[in-house]
């Protein structure tokens, strides 16, 4: 499976060995902290310590447009992103009345960056605590990719606090654990080290392509391989390429497949169909494991629908959430 560390850095090598592309000269060296990079709405912070490490959690907080509906949203994000990318989701979400709640995963987005054991539970703890501070007692939480693992977890660990859940086109919707060999994060790390600027760059496009199939190649899609790839030409890029190594790992050390059973909030299980091999037969399964699962593909699409097609998302969306 192409989340698979080692195949996925195998995979990156060889697909840049044999691409024409080369790194842009264009692109300066990024913080890993993404300080650059535009968010639609204004990033608070809230400290915490994790394994004795003192870190900060970024977020938005952005209030409704027009008349509130007395509802809360939260948005959780990719492990490619960050909450830069629901720009469109939290407008329409706003002028539907939802105040909503945009966090970036401590090691995503603008957060710190330690270098820890990466997990589920530890990110569902974190955005419990958010809520709390925010004081927000009940919301629905809606993840993409791997935002979409942790929606599960969550909805399975906090069931009194989720209204309702949407999982989007998730990844880790089957248990890797017996697919292939364990890499180290020490492995990882040495092969991303590695690697050059021009393999850097088409790895990071090779991701990025993959995930709007059968798209026309656009800026818009070009921006994101110029946000991963900024960092890598960063003096800081050696703890985010560690960082990176340890939480991709999360697929195999923390698969949430026995989670879906014991979510008692109504789910909806939404995604392009033809975001990766088998994906419409694994949310299938996902959907009708789920005890209030509900399931809606959308034809021709593929990881990031509410990019690719904002106007259906939106529609399914909000016809879930109504």
């Amino acid at each position: 499976m192409l989340w698979l560390p080692l195949l996925l850095l195998l995979s990156i090598h060889a697909w840049a060995e044999s691409s024409p592309l080369k790194a842009p000269t264009d692109v300066a060296p990024g913080s890993i902290t993404y300080d650059e990079i535009a968010y639609p709405y204004e990033v608070s912070y809230m400290p915490l310590t994790m394994y004795g490490q003192d870190v900060r959690m970024a977020y938005m907080d952005i209030a409704p447009a027009g008349a509130p509906n007395g509802r809360v949203i939260v948005l959780l994000h990719g492990m490619n992103f960050g909450g830069f990318y629901f720009a469109h989701p939290i407008e329409t979400l706003r002028k539907a009345g939802f105040r909503v709640i945009v966090p970036d995963q401590i090691g995503f987005g603008r957060s710190s960056k330690p270098v820890i054991p990466y997990n589920f539970h530890d990110m569902a703890r974190n955005t419990r605590k958010l809520l709390q501070t925010l004081g927000v007692a009940r919301a629905v939480i809606f993840g993409h990719s791997m935002g979409g693992m942790l929606t599960a977890r969550f909805a399975s660990s906090y069931p009194d606090v989720v209204e309702r859940a949407v999982i989007c086109n998730a990844i880790g919707l089957t248990d890797i654990r017996w697919g292939g060999a364990w890499t180290t994060a020490d492995d990882a790390y040495k092969a991303t080290m590695g690697q050059t600027n021009d393999q850097n760059w088409a790895g990071f496009y090779s991701t990025i392509r993959r995930y709007f199939p059968g798209q026309p190649w656009t800026p818009e899609y070009e921006k994101f391989v110029r946000i991963l790839y900024a960092p890598s030409l960063s003096a800081d890029w050696p703890r985010l390429a560690m960082v990176r190594a340890i939480y991709r790992q999360i697929l195999f050390l923390d698969p949430v497949v026995h989670d879906w059973a014991h979510i008692k909030a109504r789910t909806l299980v939404i995604g392009g169909e033809k975001d990766y091999d088998g994906y419409p037969e694994h949310a299938r399964i996902a959907a009708k494991t789920i005890p209030n699962g509900e399931l809606v593909l959308i034809p021709g699409v593929g990881h990031v629908p509410h990019i690719q097609v904002p106007e259906i998302f939106d529609r399914e969306l909000l016809k879930f959430l109504q």
